[in-house]
């Protein structure tokens, strides 16, 4: 029987579980089980969106009163790769020398194992009872287009009177020690596609033909020529990358027809999606007039569809209250920070506070991916000290 309170073998349980998203795989009905055990009220929601697949994600609860606390992570994990490549089964769940191997035990399956058993020994040292209510928002939907996950569980949440006073995303946020790193934020990430066409011809024969490339030199040199901003306190400064430039154009003697490039935008929180839409579609056209707009030319700048906008939580009680948690278990002062990618915490932002702690993340998505024995334990000894400063130190207010 699993030791409820041993982080390691909620990890183990939770990799055997072949949880690539969107399939359940099991993990999800493992931690049901033991919060329930636990006295954590249950609900398991499945939602469903026209053309993908239905996600099944987990909320639990314990308490009713504030203030509320609330964990949220993804058992889903991204797929194998190449079985014969790992030295270990991917959904074993074998420790060999002190070290957790399989998928997910970085990326965030150990995270979700760490927090559960932080939160039962902090249950079971207080008698089964919390100053307040402690929750698990636990999705399926992470790794793939997070459609039918984290999102739709924060609506049901609110519209059931579940919103939380705070929430801790136990994503790996850690590159070399457990504590190097809180994410207090996170940048916002856009893509834009510009499309600029001309009249295809012979390159002998340019006024027969409108060459588009010349206009997307010019376009591209204004979107990159001057900063989009220069940082703030807590973040760098945003980044436009062109990703791709390209004609489909297979000899060399054709003036192409069209030129296609796309770009992507990580950004600070001195933009919007909205603002940052208007700053470009300027930029791309400023920069062609400028050239002088052939009027066999045509401009079509589109930007795809995002629901990554930038946060930050600013430094206070919450904050301090993981730091302080960190540097008690571990002696490591923390880096406050907003670099990375995005994650789950883009939706929690728009109801509460949050911010991302977990595990390292040096090995996570790829083969072999694994997690020392040490560090599992660590990272639930922060937890549960995080949980008791939290308690110690909010009234729900």
């Amino acid at each position: 029987m699993t030791d409820i309170l041993d982080p390691v073998a909620h990890t183990q349980a939770l990799v055997r579980c072949p949880s690539v998203t969107p399939e359940e795989g099991g993990a999800l009905t493992y931690m049901q089980g033991v919060l329930e055990g636990a006295g954590f009220d249950c609900h398991r929601l499945v939602f469903c969106d026209e053309g993908i697949p239905d996600v099944d994600n987990l909320f639990a609860r314990i308490g009713t009163g504030a203030p509320h606390i609330c964990f949220a992570g993804h058992t889903d994990v991204v797929p194998v790769g190449d079985v014969a490549a790992w030295t270990h089964p991917p959904f074993g769940g074998e420790i060999v020398d002190g070290v957790l191997y399989g998928r997910g035990t970085a990326d965030m399956k150990g995270g979700v194992a760490c927090f559960m058993a932080a939160a039962l020994r902090y249950l079971d040292k207080h008698n089964g009872v919390a100053p307040g209510s402690i929750s698990f928002l636990i999705t399926g939907d992470e790794e793939a287009v997070a459609i039918n996950g984290t999102n739709k569980v924060l609506a049901w949440m609110a519209e059931h009177g579940h919103v939380p006073d705070h929430c801790i995303v136990g994503e790996p946020t850690n590159p070399e020690n457990i504590g190097d790193q809180v994410k207090i934020g996170r940048r916002g990430s856009l893509t834009g596609d510009l499309v600029i066409s001309g009249k295809q011809g012979h390159v002998a024969y340019p006024h027969l033909s409108c060459n588009p490339m010349p206009a997307m030199v010019a376009a591209l040199g204004g979107l990159t020529r001057d900063p989009l901003d220069y940082g703030t306190n807590h973040f760098q400064p945003s980044n436009l990358e062109v990703i791709t430039v390209d004609t489909g154009n297979a000899a060399d003697n054709i003036i192409p027809a069209k030129v296609r490039a796309t770009f992507n935008v990580r950004f600070n929180d001195l933009h919007s999606q909205e603002s940052l839409r208007e700053l470009l579609t300027d930029r791309v056209t400023r920069a062609v007039e400028e050239l002088g707009m052939d009027d066999r030319l045509s401009v079509d700048l589109q930007f795809r569809f995002s629901n990554a906008d930038a946060f930050m939580t600013e430094p206070g009680p919450f904050i301090e209250a993981i730091a302080g948690a960190i540097t008690e278990k571990t002696g490591i002062k923390p880096e406050l920070s907003t670099g990375g990618g995005t994650s789950d915490a883009r939706f929690i932002k728009n109801y509460c506070p949050v911010f991302e702690f977990g595990l390292l993340n040096l090995t996570m998505h790829q083969v072999d991916e694994h997690m020392a024995v040490e560090h599992l334990h660590t990272l639930t000894d922060v937890y549960e000290g995080f949980i008791d400063r939290y308690f110690s130190t909010h009234d729900g207010s």
